[in-house]
């Protein structure tokens, strides 16, 4: 991981940002549990429908779950908590 990280934030404000490493890749989706987050962004809503779908015509084996959290932009402990407890893996939806 690169010592600098540039984060270009809407809001117009640059928010305090700590790079961590990405989650291990799972070796396989199949069989698993995965939470498409809805982060409700603009036709995030469509785009997760859209993979819910996708997903389950081409990896039927492969279950989903469309989650949001309460709000946009703030971070929700308990849908994280719900992620860790109830899924192998979550795709965040940011829309279209």
């Amino acid at each position: 991981m690169s010592d600098k990280i540039i984060v270009h934030d809407p809001r117009g404000f640059p928010p305090s940002v700590t790079g961590k490493r990405l989650a291990p890749r799972l070796e396989s989706l199949d069989g698993k549990i995965i939470h498409l987050v809805d982060c409700l962004f603009d036709n995030s809503e469509v785009f997760m429908d859209q993979m819910q779908h996708w997903l389950a015509e081409n990896m039927p084996g492969v279950t989903t779950r469309i989650i949001k959290p309460r709000e946009s932009w703030k971070d929700d402990p308990e849908m994280r908590k719900k992620v860790e407890a109830e899924a192998d893996g979550a795709i965040l939806g940011v829309g279209l």
